[in-house]
């Protein structure tokens, strides 16, 4: 099956369907609605040809559709009827449960996204499940998006939000003890170090999530990726 993925960004919408080598992409913002994402993509793919369509979305997912709109864009994305807008089935996701799908390499990875907030989702034995854990509550009454958001960093300048990231994964590590964790999102760019059981993912492996969400054999791993050291333990 030919699948178009769809990466939806309070900056950009980009995408990539099944075959193509180069992403395409288009400027969002603050009044970007459902409508116009739709036809923002339509016009941008016109000329790629696709059955399914997978899209990453900026926010919390219940059961395959928006459950809140989203902070960055503009309203109507909350009841859209995104099948019918693009004529082919749809899977919607939270962005960061996307991108960890295209970065699992098996066993039990934690992915942490750092953009704007602080994307979060979990993966068991190929079983994905995105989690909201940046608005939990973390220290001095803010919460873990406070501290390693992109509002955090502003804050806290770079020396101290890499010592906040830092803590954050050593914080999360001890309480899912994943095999290992992966850092995606624009702004792991900025970190000089990581834990030794932690590695950098790729923006572009939200595309691959896109593609492994239609894959009916699943993403299972038999192994996690080969050197890398479980979570909870140290040298």
């Amino acid at each position: 099956m030919k699948v178009l993925a769809i990466d939806v960004g309070g900056s950009h919408v980009k995408c990539l369907a099944s075959g193509q080598s180069e992403p395409r992409a288009f400027v969002s913002g603050p009044a970007l609605t459902a409508a116009a994402m739709v036809k923002g993509v339509l016009a941008l793919t016109r000329d790629w040809r696709y059955q399914a369509v997978s899209i990453g979305y900026p926010g919390p997912v219940l059961h395959g559709a928006p459950l809140r709109e989203p902070h960055n864009l503009g309203a109507g994305w909350v009841g859209f009827d995104y099948s019918r807008a693009f004529g082919r089935p749809v899977k919607v996701v939270n962005d960061a449960a996307m991108q960890a799908l295209g970065s699992y390499q098996g066993g039990r990875m934690l992915f942490l996204g750092l953009g704007t907030g602080l994307g979060s989702a979990l993966i068991v034995d190929g079983k994905l499940e995105a989690m909201e854990l940046a608005h939990l509550p973390y220290r001095k009454g803010r919460s873990y998006e406070d501290y390693v958001g992109a509002h955090g960093l502003e804050r806290l300048g770079r020396k101290k939000w890499r010592k906040a990231v830092f803590d954050v994964i050593e914080e999360l590590n001890a309480a899912l003890a994943p095999d290992y964790v992966v850092l995606g999102g624009g702004n792991v760019r900025r970190m000089k170090a990581l834990p030794e059981y932690a590695r950098r993912g790729d923006n572009g492996n939200a595309f691959l999530g896109g593609f492994r969400l239609w894959d009916e054999a699943g993403v299972r791993a038999p192994r996690s990726p080969a050197g890398a050291t479980r979570a909870g333990r140290r040298k």
